[in-house]
């Protein structure tokens, strides 16, 4: 089961509280766009650039629903359509919740600003974010296999 994955807020309003709730920490350059299958959410926050790319489902991606005994069956453009808007505001609901508990963590000295938006981060010099630059290299790192010990030795941090 997804968050929020029955909620009745619509995408305006979450957009809206988003916008809200980063305009109240004194972020700014806020961004919103869109297109098929994807929203982007930027803004500046203490001289730091930040980007959050949602992943949104297509509207296609409803036509077929298949029963428990695999039958699959295609839905009426209607029911594809209703099933599209509350997937579609579960996620924006979801993000919602991910920034706002972000800058609650900061202002209650739980992070800092880079800390908990490092992933988000736009790195001058890198195309996309900090996540972009450095998963490949942790996916690789993992495949080497050699990893540390989960608990460094004593005396060390």
């Amino acid at each position: 089961m997804s968050y929020a994955e029955n909620t009745s807020v619509s995408v305006a309003k979450s957009k809206a509280e988003i916008e809200d709730i980063l305009g109240r920490y004194h972020a700014d350059r806020i961004l919103q766009a869109s297109e098929d299958g994807r929203a982007v959410v930027g803004f500046e926050l203490a001289q730091r650039r930040m980007q959050f790319t949602l992943r949104l489902p297509l509207r296609g991606d409803f036509a077929i629903r298949e029963d428990h005994w695999g039958h699959k069956y295609k839905r009426t453009p209607e029911k594809q359509q209703e099933m599209w808007e509350q997937a579609c505001r579960s996620q924006w609901r979801a993000l919602f919740l991910t920034i706002k508990a972000k800058l609650v963590s900061v202002e209650s000295g739980v992070e800092t600003i880079e800390e908990a938006f490092l992933a988000q981060t736009i790195v001058p010099g890198v195309k996309g974010t900090f996540a972009d630059w450095a998963i490949p290299a942790i996916v690789k790192a993992y495949e080497g296999g050699n990893l540390p010990p989960m608990l460094p030795a004593r005396g060390q941090t």
